[in-house]
Formats: structure tokens, sequence, C-alpha cells
């Protein structure tokens, strides 16, 4: 037996009724990336004019680098806007708290492709070495490993829920991208000085194919988690386990259950439940009030046979 008419139109109609699920930071999140857009802009520019002037590959892989941060913080926030702008559209079904996640994706292709030029460019270097102006390029990189420290200072989480364990990937994306940039920019100190003191030309390279092989670490891990998103693969065994228990608690069989992830802190759940005697669609949903991040349920009841 199924809910009936009456409780499936109720359902429908509060599912209207609050079908936004932004993160609890969104708009917070959203200012704070654009903010740090603008400055990634600036380094951006001094990075690349600095690698031409001195010769210095390991700051023009930073520069390329940064062009990619400019590029994934404007998608970042971007998405940021128009999550929020569309989140009471009508034409998304689920709301609009996906769009964090394809945001993050894109931005760890993004990565990965970053990865791939710089690794391309610094095997390059390290088969024909090229002389590089050690005073300039130093303090030039000193100077982009600190406006990459404060960047990730300013994209650092601040509120994560114990039930949300992956948060708001497109701000997780973003920071990520800023805290790999700062490795690299040490990375990228490490060579410089290594070359000034040692007179290693191929140590600035090296920086940059190590930077290179960080970066696609990143991208992975960010695709991996992202994507898992995306493709709506269960996000928590352990809420999983939770509704399984309450939903069976006076001898009801869980004949089918969904889980998957609608926005940053917030879960939708199908689920179909049978008994020799079914209660309403509403009861079995009262059994699972006050789950965190459960913000949307759907309930079909059956007649055990």
């Amino acid at each position: 037996m199924t809910a009936s008419a009456p409780e499936r139109q109720g359902q429908m109609d509060g599912f209207r009724a609050d079908r936004v699920y932004l993160g609890a930071d969104h708009a917070h999140n959203e200012r704070r990336t654009w903010i740090v857009a603008g400055i990634c802009v600036l380094t951006l520019a001094a990075q690349l004019v600095g690698g031409l002037i001195f010769n210095s590959m390991a700051l023009i892989a930073n520069g390329l680098h940064m062009g990619a941060h400019v590029a994934a913080l404007v998608v970042a926030a971007g998405a940021y806007r128009l999550a929020r702008k569309f989140a009471d559209d009508p034409r998304f079904s689920f709301g609009t708290g996906k769009l964090g996640y394809l945001a993050g994706f894109a931005n760890a292709a993004v990565l990965a492709v970053s990865a791939v030029m710089i690794a391309i460019e610094s095997g390059h270097r390290l088969l024909e070495p090229a002389p590089v102006a050690y005073d300039g390029a130093l303090p030039l990189a000193g100077a982009a490993l600190v406006i990459n420290l404060i960047c990730v200072w300013l994209l650092r989480p601040i509120h994560k829920h114990a039930h949300d364990r992956d948060g708001d990937l497109n701000l997780s994306a973003a920071h990520l991208h800023l805290a790999g940039d700062a490795v690299v920019s040490a990375l990228a100190i490490a060579g410089l000085g290594l070359g000034l003191l040692f007179d290693w030309v191929w140590a600035d390279s090296l920086a940059g194919l190590a930077g290179a092989v960080l970066l696609a670490h990143f991208a992975w891990r960010l695709m991996s988690r992202t994507g898992a998103v995306l493709l709506d693969i269960n996000p928590s065994p352990e809420l999983t386990a939770e509704i399984r228990t309450r939903l069976q608690s006076e001898g009801e069989r869980l004949l089918d259950l969904h889980l998957w992830r609608l926005g940053p802190g917030h879960h939708a759940a199908i689920v179909v439940v049978e008994s020799a005697i079914p209660q309403s669609a509403e009861i079995y949903r009262a059994r699972l009030a006050g789950l965190p991040g459960l913000s949307h349920v759907t309930v079909e009841t059956r007649q055990a046979r």
C-alpha cells in the first residue's frame, strides 16, 4: 500500500515550500571567494612578469598555476552566485545545492591540466637548463608564498558540522587550489635557494616538477570527492544505518533506501517501508525527525503479504 493521495500532496507541498539546500555559510563563503580571486589576479601578474624577467621556471610555474587559481576562484564564486540566484527556481527538482560540487569537479580538472602543463615545461627545462636570475627571483617567490598563505587563511573552513563530513566542497576546492599553490611556492623557494647556493641550475626545474606531481595528487583527491556527490554515492553509512534502525523499530521491513547529498549539510532520503499494518507516511517521517543533515524525506508504505 502506498501513501494516500492527500499524504503525497502534503509531502509535495512541503517540498515546494522548502527546496533551498544551500550551505549555512553560503553568502559568507561567496564574498570570501571573490576577495581572494582579486588578490590572486594581482599575484598572477607579478609572478608571470617576474618569471620572464628573471628567467625562473619556478616563478613561471607559479604564475601558470595562479592563473588556474583565478579561473577556479571565479568558477567557485560564480557557482555560489548562481546557486543563490536560482535557489527557489522550480526547474531544479532538488534545489541548486549541487552547483558547488559541479564547480569543484570542474576546478579539479583545471588543477589536473595545470599540473600537466607545469610538468611538461619543467621537464623541458631539465633537459635544456637555462640560467636563472636568483637574486630577483627569490624575493618574488617569497612574496608569492606570503600572499598564498594569506589567501589560504582567508578561505579556511570556518564552520563544519559533525554530520557533514565533506562540508562545502566548492570552498574546499578553492582552498585546495591555494594550499597547493602555497606548497609549490615553497618548493620554488627551495629550488631557487639550492641553485643560488650550489649553482644547481636544474634545481629550479626539479622544484617545478615536484610541484606538478603534488598538484596532480590534489586534483585526483578533489575529483574523487566531488564526483562521488555528483554520482549520488551514499554519503554517510552512519546516517543510512540510523534511518534503517528507526524505521524498523516496530517490526517493519525496509524494502528500499536511497540516501544522497543535496548540498552542504543537506541530505535526501527515499524509503519504502513494508509492514503488516502500515502506518501513515507522516508517522515514519516523524521517526526520522531530528536526524542531523536529513533535510528531505520521501516515504512509501506497503502492505506485507
